[in-house]
This record gives C-alpha cells, sequence and structure tokens, in this order.
C-alpha cells in the first residue's frame, strides 16, 4: 500500500489482485469503515460480493451514521451528525461510485456536490449569550500572542512527546480564555482534558478551516439525514452485488454468537480476510422519552468486548481500556433530538439564526454555541425536512451539552438526569423564549435524550500503540477498521478516517496497485499557513501584531528582506503585508 496525490492515479482501476477469485473477506460491523472496506472489495478488489459476508449486532446497518423515526417514541432520533469538507480524499473516492438515489445517472459525489454549491454552509450566527443574543466579539479569535505560540509550539512537537498528555498540559489559561478555543471545541468536540496528540493532529489537518471558524463555510452537508443520504445507498450498492449481511450477530473473538443461541465458528484459512471494527463510540446507548431521562447503567458492547480479547492475545492489537475505561464523567454523553410539531419556535430560530428553518436551505451550517450555558451546550438545525418523510410542519433540531456534571440556568439538573421535556426546556430558555412560554413549547414537541457513554472515547489521552495499526505488522489476514485502528496524521471523528482506515486494509491485505489519496497536506502548504496566521492574529498584519519590542525589530528586518521577492508577493496577498 502506498500513497499518492494529484490525479495520476486518481482515475486509475488497479489490476486485478492475485488469487481474488479464492478469497473470502469477513467484516465485522456495519458502520461507514465497514461499508466502504466492503465497496473497495469489490470495486478496487474485483472481489465477488457474494463473498463477502458483514457481521451486525443490531437490526440494521449503519453503526453510529444512523437517524429513524421511532413510532413508539413518536419522534425522530439522531445521536450526531457529521461535518464534511472538500478535503475528505478518501470519502470522496468511495461516493463517486455509489449511485444517487435521487438524481438518476448521477454519482452521490456529484449530488452532493451541485447541493452545496447552490446552498453553501455560512453560519450567520456561530456564538450566542444572553438568552438569544450574539456574542459581542464573535467573529474574532482573541488569541494572545502567548496563545498563538503556544499553538505553533504544539503543532512543532512531535507525537512521541506527546503520549497521554492533555490539552490542558500545553496551553495556558490565555488560550482556553479565548474564543478560538470556543469554536474549535465546540466544532469537533474537544475537552481541555483531552489528548494534546489528537489536539495537534487536527490543529495540522484543518489549518484551512481557521479562517472560516466564525462562519463555517468550509463545511459541506448532505440534503437529508447522514442515513439515508450516504448509509441507506451505501447498502444498496452491496446488495445489489450479492454481499451478505448478517444481522442481530454478536462477534467475539474467532466465534459468532447468533441471536437464537447458536453458537457457530467459522473456521479461517489464509485465503480468509478478516477486517475488525473494534470499539464504538454509540455502543451501550440508551435512550430516554419525554418524561424519562435516558438510563447512565450500561454494560460494555459488544465491540468493546471483542477488541479487548483481541488485544489479550497481541500487543499490537492496542490497549482498548486506555479508550472505554475511567472516563471523565464531565465529559460529554448527551444528545438529544427535538421533533417540533408546530411553528412556535420559529420566530425565535430566525431570530437567533437569521434564516427561516423552513426555506429548504441548510439554518445554522454547524453548531451553534451557547457560551454562557453551564452545559456548554450547542444545537444544529440542518436542511429541512431533515427526513424523507417529515411533515411539512415538522422541525427536527439536534442538541449537545459539552459538559455533563453541571447544573443547567434554568433546569437545575446535570444534562444525564434530564428527561426530554426538560432538555428542551433548557434549550428554549437560552433561545429567548419567554419564560411564561417554555413550558408549553416544550410540551408540544417531543424531545429523545440520548446517553452515549463513549462518545468522546476517541479524544481519552493515549500513547503511541495504543490505537493498534491498520494492518499490524506480520498480520496476512487480519486488519482494523475504523476511528480506534492507527493511520498517519488523520484525525479520528471523522467519516474520512473512516474510510481512510478502510481504503489502507483492503489495498493492503490484497496488494492493490493504486494509491491511496495522502491526507491534504494543508500544514505543508505555505498558502494555508499564511492565511492561518493572519487569522490567528485577528487579522492583522505583521508589522501590527503586539510584541515584543525584539520581536518587532526582527519581523521589521524580515519584511525589509523579502522585498520584491516571491514572499513578499505571497504575504501581501493574504494580508500579512
Amino acid at each position: 500500500m502506498h500513497y499518492s496525490n494529484g490525479n495520476y492515479e486518481a482515475f486509475v482501476k488497479a489490476d486485478k489482485p492475485k488469487d481474488v477469485d479464492q478469497k473470502s473477506a469477513y467484516i465485522v460491523g456495519s458502520g461507514l469503515a465497514a461499508l466502504a472496506t466492503a465497496v473497495f472489495l469489490i470495486r478496487d478488489g474485483q472481489m465477488k460480493g457474494e463473498k463477502i459476508h458483514i457481521f451486525e449486532e443490531l437490526g440494521l446497518p449503519g453503526g453510529s451514521m444512523d437517524g429513524i423515526y421511532n413510532k413508539e417514541k413518536e419522534s425522530y432520533i439522531i445521536r450526531g451528525g457529521r461535518e464534511m469538507e472538500p478535503h475528505f480524499e478518501c470519502l470522496w473516492d468511495l461516493f463517486r461510485s455509489i449511485p444517487s438515489p435521487d438524481h438518476e445517472g448521477e454519482s452521490i459525489l456529484d449530488s452532493f456536490y451541485r447541493l452545496n454549491r447552490k446552498d453553501p454552509s455560512y453560519a450567520k450566527t456561530r456564538v450566542i449569550v444572553n438568552r438569544g443574543q450574539a456574542l459581542p466579539t464573535d467573529g474574532q479569535l482573541l488569541l494572545t500572542p502567548k496563545a498563538v505560540k503556544e499553538i505553533v509550539d504544539l503543532c512543532l512537537t512531535p507525537e512521541k512527546d506527546l503520549q497521554n498528555k492533555k490539552i490542558n498540559e500545553v496551553f495556558t489559561k490565555e488560550f482556553f480564555e479565548s474564543n478560538f478555543w470556543l469554536y474549535w471545541s465546540t466544532m469537533f468536540a474537544f475537552e481541555p482534558w483531552a489528548s494534546a496528540m489528537e489536539m495537534r493532529r487536527y490543529l495540522m489537518r484543518f489549518v484551512q478551516h481557521v479562517a472560516t471558524l466564525k462562519n463555517l463555510s468550509s463545511l459541506r452537508f448532505t440534503k437529508y439525514n447522514q442515513y439515508e443520504s450516504l448509509i441507506l445507498p451505501l447498502v444498496k450498492y452491496l446488495k445489489d452485488r450479492g454481499v451478505i449481511f448478517h444481522y442481530n450477530t454478536v462477534v467475539d473473538n474467532i466465534f459468532v454468537n447468533r441471536s437464537d443461541g447458536e453458537k457457530k465458528t467459522i473456521d479461517l484459512t489464509p485465503n480468509d480476510l478478516v477486517f475488525v471494527t473494534n470499539g464504538s463510540i454509540t455502543d451501550s446507548t440508551t435512550y430516554g422519552d419525554q418524561l424519562h431521562p435516558a438510563p447512565a447503567e450500561h454494560e460494555l458492547g459488544a465491540s468493546w468486548r471483542l477488541w479487548k480479547n483481541l488485544a489479550a492475545q497481541d500487543e499490537d492489537f492496542g490497549h482498548p481500556d486506555v479508550f472505554c475505561k475511567d472516563i471523565p464523567k464531565a465529559n460529554w454523553r448527551m444528545s438529544a433530538t427535538i421533533t417540533f410539531k408546530n411553528d412556535d419556535v420559529v420566530p425565535f430560530i430566525e431570530a437567533v439564526n437569521k434564516k427561516d428553518p423552513h426555506s429548504g436551505s441548510i439554518v445554522t451550517s454547524g453548531p451553534t454555541t451557547i457560551k454562557d450555558s453551564n452545559w456548554l451546550l450547542g444545537y444544529s438545525i440542518s436542511r429541512q425536512p431533515h427526513f424523507k418523510a417529515q411533515k411539512p410542519n415538522e422541525l427536527i433540531v439536534w442538541l449537545y451539552g459539552l459538559f455533563s456534571d453541571t447544573k443547567g440556568n434554568y433546569v437545575e439538573k446535570t444534562m444525564p438526569d434530564c428527561n426530554g421535556l426538560e432538555m428542551c426546556e433548557e434549550w428554549l430558555y437560552h433561545m429567548g423564549v419567554p419564560e411564561e412560554r417554555i413550558p408549553e413549547i416544550a410540551a408540544a414537541a417531543t424531545t429523545i435524550p440520548v446517553h452515549m457513554p463513549y462518545i468522546t472515547s476517541y479524544f481519552m489521552p493515549r500513547a503511541l500503540g495504543d490505537r493498534p495499526k491498520v494492518v499490524p505488522d506480520h498480520s496476512k489476514n487480519l486488519a482494523f477498521i475504523g476511528n480506534f485502528a492507527e493511520t498517519p496524521r488523520d484525525t479520528v471523528f471523522t467519516t474520512e478516517y473512516s474510510v481512510r482506515t478502510a481504503m489502507e486494509a483492503v489495498y493492503t491485505l490484497l496488494n492493490i496497485d493504486r494509491g491511496v489519496p495522502e491526507v491534504f497536506a494543508s500544514a505543508f502548504d505555505v498558502r494555508m499557513l499564511m492565511n492561518a496566521m493572519y487569522y490567528l492574529n485577528d487579522q492583522k498584519k505583521l508589522a501590527d501584531l503586539d510584541l515584543p519590542m525584539p520581536e518587532k525589530f526582527a519581523i521589521k528586518g524580515m519584511l525589509k528582506k523579502v522585498k520584491g521577492t516571491y514572499i513578499e508577493e505571497l504575504m501581501k496577498k493574504y494580508k500579512l503585508m
């Protein structure tokens, strides 16, 4: 397996791998990484679909990428949403091959591209305070020179020197008081006690987002929820080609335990490829309802048990306890889906977000953050309808809170202790709804709280080797896929990471002669770095920076030296001069 860039290899159809007709594949899990693995086996590995088996513990595919109408609760439920961007190279390589369900003759990528060109992401309000008022400093990053230096220092630190370090061990108070941290943490779900190693990867991977943290204009979103827009077309593609799905099936080490109690053993040969989704951020999810909180008690999920059983056999298979044990109580663990069934809340959304939620255009373009919320509450309103079956008068709002151990401002309970009604009331309070109207509007909606004990486990402080390599050393037919597998430079908690690990696993085990697209090299592009420097310093020119006198003289000398050169042209283009 090798990496490529440019388009020299991007459109190549690889030769058929040697002996692929004698091989079979067994994929554990049916999330995005698993489905992508099956597609790459068929498209690039030219394996027959009927030789591919996908094992899923639930009764439906999709893993963490879900979205459903629950008849029992009379509400739609989404556990989260995905922020995508143009430089998810592997993701778009996948979806260029998947037919669009809505536009005949187009791929998912074709339709997605056209949709986002016509209706681009742009948040008119990113942060609010004081019950629906725009943050006065919204748009300014407010980083001090010391905080900017801490960002640069972190990026220059090798990963080996960041093992088991937390973000709050490499940044000081000035950094955490900045709007940059507010934007960054709420966009990507970082906590101060999360992994400094992962924070570094994010900074280097998403340099190109610094300029758009306020308006989120670099993001891209599907027309409907990602389950209907992305997962179901993938499943159809695979079923049309004969891939066999085994639902209600738990894989425990090399054994398959079926839901009917029958224990079945599959004897593997060197020609049988095994792809394991190790760990899951949505394992052990519990659901509440309008009048009941989501239960907090849970057993360790099947994907974690499988990983533990594998890790017990070989050190190369990683250390699952790092991610699933001792998760801080303050961590984000709750989300909620509100289904409004009338338009009482619409004027308040329009007042805050400056958009009509029924216009069909994307409303918040990612999270709107409530800075003075004790829960650090955020909400997202996607294009409506968010589900194809959604009624015209229905409106879906997704909530999450990054701090789970503090009481709300309106509801004096922690988020895990709240039922759906109380979660909705807390949000309505922060949206500026008059207090006398909050109970009636919340009661007319249906809110489903969701407890996800491992939702931010990707970000637990870690050391090298805690995540197994996609293909462990010396492995001939076993690979790990998904966000708990290790691939260099890319960032977890993204759809791109899921698909990248799938591609790397298939290309390695089948020795496919086509390059895997490299991670977008934003951190090595001087234009991106200049643009980021301009915005990190709140759009100041280098000569205007508030620096000690020796550094000011140094910058002045440097500017003289580049005068008349191409570097001067670049610096002027990116407003540093």
